[in-house]
């Protein structure tokens, strides 16, 4: 009967996990109080980016915008080389001071570095301040849980064949894997539901901010022609209605990621080296 202690083991870590991933979720279902004021502004191309892809979003739309205006450039191989050093805000200058005095850097660390950033944890401060953002605890809470609750159907997979491994053939192995089939079922559906149900929690806009960027007109994608004398600064961080193909471009990677880039050579310098 040595195999019970194992039951009992994988149990414990079933309960324990699946509770606090329930708890977990509950907490970041809670409504959270917006800024009377926030409900009616416009979003910023930072904030909207911020909200629909969190810091690594903001990133690339600096990266996007400068190298849209020529002041930086990306390469496929990736690799972004400084073309203008003087950054028009503390983002840009952000990114100028990753890529370092050389003037050139992979795009990999700047980025890591960018997302970093003070003035990119400002924004998010701002934003949760503003209730447009969920906090970042409540996103660590869920996918903590999320993990210990991987862990446990692990571990209930072990101890389950530990098990079968004390009883023998003669004993009947079948209602001992059926024991055990009951944490593993535990732990198995509260990661589908975590899936289904909690993935809308783990989102950086809360419900307030998912409105404001339900309101944004997003152009369909299409492939991007510079016009002369134009920039991503059309529609770069103090708006989202800027006009041309430059302004709708931002406005489409803000929202949508890099999927949105008509330029294959572009999206390979951003993704390939993000470490997705």
């Amino acid at each position: 009967m040595l195999w019970v202690l194992f039951l009992l083991v994988a149990w414990c870590a079933a309960i324990v996990s699946c509770t606090r991933l329930c708890l977990a979720a509950v907490a970041a279902a809670e409504p959270m109080d917006p800024d009377p004021a926030a409900d009616g502004k416009d979003l910023s191309l930072y904030e909207a980016a911020f909200l629909s892809g969190g810091p690594r979003r903001v990133a690339d739309l600096v990266l996007v915008a400068m190298c849209r205006e020529r002041r930086l450039l990306l390469a496929h191989t990736g690799w972004v080389t400084v073309v203008d050093p003087d950054g028009r805000d503390e983002l840009e200058r952000s990114v100028i001071t990753a890529i370092g005095p050389e003037g050139q850097s992979p795009v990999r660390p700047v980025r890591t570095a960018l997302a970093t950033a003070v003035p990119v944890r400002a924004l998010g401060e701002r934003l949760v301040a503003a209730g447009l953002a969920v906090p970042a605890s409540a996103r660590t809470n869920v996918a903590v849980a999320v993990r210990q609750v991987r862990a446990a159907c692990a571990l209930v997979l072990m101890t389950a064949a530990a098990a079968l491994l004390l009883v023998p053939p003669a004993a009947g192995r079948g209602p001992v894997a059926a024991w055990f089939a009951l944490p593993l079922l535990l732990t198995a559906s509260s990661l589908l539901i975590a899936r289904l149900e909690a993935h809308p929690y783990s989102r950086w806009a809360s419900p307030a901010g998912q409105r404001l960027l339900g309101r944004i007109d997003v152009p369909p994608r299409r492939t991007a022609r510079r016009r002369p004398g134009a920039g991503a600064g059309d529609g770069g961080g103090a708006g989202y209605g800027g006009d041309g193909d430059d302004g709708g471009l931002l406005t489409a990677l803000a929202v949508h990621g890099t999927a949105a880039l008509p330029d294959p050579a572009l999206r390979a310098a951003l993704k390939a080296h993000w470490g997705h």
